[in-house]
């Protein structure tokens, strides 16, 4: 799981602060998760419109309020009462928890998950006793790609982010790793929607606490994460103009075998993700192959077999509206609380 906390940390690069607004606004955006392999096929089957068309979502924000609905269900969060609602469409029934109720669980979950990764760790993929743990390092790149497109009525440019994170010492080819492709598609700057980013960090800060948000924690960020300052030096330097807003953004995620694993014939070693870290490794193995009708394994990811994509998130902003009332962040009318 290293690799994956690395790239989270890195992520956060991009999330460089502005001045907070206090506009009300209402969107609409489609979010969909495609998945790889098995389990691509199965979620594709059962998950009916939403796992192939996916969700389109009304997002509406005032004040300290944010509704997020769909028609599968809805969520009101409130920094100032420190409560989330969550509405049942169905039923129209919903739920209350409070933000130090969210904080045990999530506590408990991350606890949980750790003590399962544990156990299901292969024995192959766990370092072996009186060996160093393995070492990663990360590869940062922020460029433009040069390419236009106009997205829902906004003339947009594409900005590509690269992080990828492999073993140190070796190239992502010789050891394997982890890739993550972001291709966001800007448009003009949208004060309301820097608002609802806005709104999503402070959500984020009370429920963790602050996000590196002084000169402490980024040292101990960048102490406990060497690679995070090349970086952001690299980040720096490739001076690249993120001012605007993501239209559409398209996130990647990729594993990458080494040649041992690559030229492995059987099932077994055949996974389509590195083995980095238990869990990552179980969860390329189950993702990241597919098996045709005919029972050969093969990866899914274009003409390089090595490199296989686990999955895709594509997130795109369909409408901006710069308004919103209270009844469009509230619990509505006939709604029962359980």
């Amino acid at each position: 799981m290293k690799p994956m906390r690395m790239i989270g940390a890195c992520a956060l690069i991009a999330l460089l602060g502005a001045p907070t607004l206090h506009a009300d606004v209402r969107t609409q955006e489609k979010s969909q998760v495609k998945f790889e392999g098995v389990l691509g096929r199965v979620v594709g089957f059962f998950g009916g419109k939403a796992a192939k068309e996916g969700i389109v979502t009304t997002v509406a924000l005032k004040g300290d309020r944010k509704m997020t609905s769909s028609e599968y269900g809805g969520q009101i969060i409130d920094l100032a009462e420190e409560k989330v609602y969550d509405l049942n469409i169905k039923d129209k029934t919903y739920t209350v928890k409070t933000f130090a109720e969210i904080r045990k669980e999530m506590e408990e979950a991350a606890r949980r998950a750790k003590e399962q990764a544990e156990e299901s760790e292969p024995s192959s993929a766990k370092q072996p006793e009186g060996q160093p743990e393995k070492q990663y390092e990360i590869d940062f790149s922020l460029k433009e790609s040069g390419q236009k497109r106009n997205i829902n009525g906004y003339g947009t440019r594409e900005v590509v982010m690269t992080i990828v994170v492999r073993e140190k010492g070796k190239t992502l080819e010789q050891g394997g790793g982890v890739v993550m492709t972001a291709n966001s598609w800007l448009g003009p700057r949208i004060a309301e929607m820097k608002q609802l980013s806005d709104f999503d960090r402070r959500y984020f800060e009370q429920i963790h606490g602050p996000m590196m948000g002084d000169a402490q924690q980024m040292a101990m960020a960048l102490a406990m994460f060497p690679a995070m300052k090349s970086a952001m030096e690299r980040f720096q330097q490739e001076n690249v103009n993120l001012d605007g807003t993501p239209i559409l953004t398209v996130v990647t995620f990729q594993g990458v075998k080494n040649p041992e694993q690559a030229g492995a014939k059987t099932e077994e070693d055949t996974p389509s993700m590195p083995k980095i870290g238990g869990m990552l490794g179980g969860l390329g193995k189950k993702f990241g192959k597919k098996k045709s009708d005919s029972g050969s394994t093969e990866a899914t990811g274009g003409a390089d077999k090595s490199r296989v994509t686990i999955l895709t998130m594509n997130h795109e902003v369909l409408s901006v509206t710069p308004s919103a009332t209270a009844a469009d962040v509230g619990v509505p009318a006939g709604f029962k609380q359980k």
